[in-house]
């Protein structure tokens, strides 16, 4: 019995560490997109998501960078490259409904290159 007890509790002693692991991975995670997006770095953004094994499409929507999405965060910083990059691996309905055009009029940002890109690509 009281073996059954000890694996019982080291069982959820294992899952709750299990648990708030992935939390610290996704900080460090987003907080190396946002290092990379802000640096203009295409090419590790990419090695990134891929050694992360996740698809830009399921993180984009958790990922912020001082108050802003991924693609706000390369306007503020002219991070044409990988603005363009994010552009042409997020869904088109995703970028039609995310109000980064309305976003980039109404801060300044409207001849940004990531800007036209969102347009073609959404048909905005």
């Amino acid at each position: 019995m009281k073996f059954k007890t000890t694996l019982v509790l080291s069982t959820l002693m294992s899952a709750s560490i299990f648990v708030s692991m992935p939390t610290l991975a996704n900080e460090q995670l987003a907080a190396s997109l946002c290092d990379y997006v802000a640096a203009d770095d295409k090419s590790r953004l990419r090695k990134k998501i891929k050694e992360s094994r996740v698809k830009l499409r399921n993180i984009f929507s958790g990922v912020t960078c001082s108050g802003n999405n991924l693609l706000r965060h390369a306007m503020v910083n002219n991070a044409d490259g990988t603005g363009q990059f994010m552009v042409k691996k997020l869904p088109k309905a995703l970028l039609a409904a995310g109000g980064d055009v309305d976003w980039a009029n109404s801060n300044g940002h409207s001849a940004s290159p990531i800007v036209a890109s969102i347009k073609a690509r959404a048909g905005i």
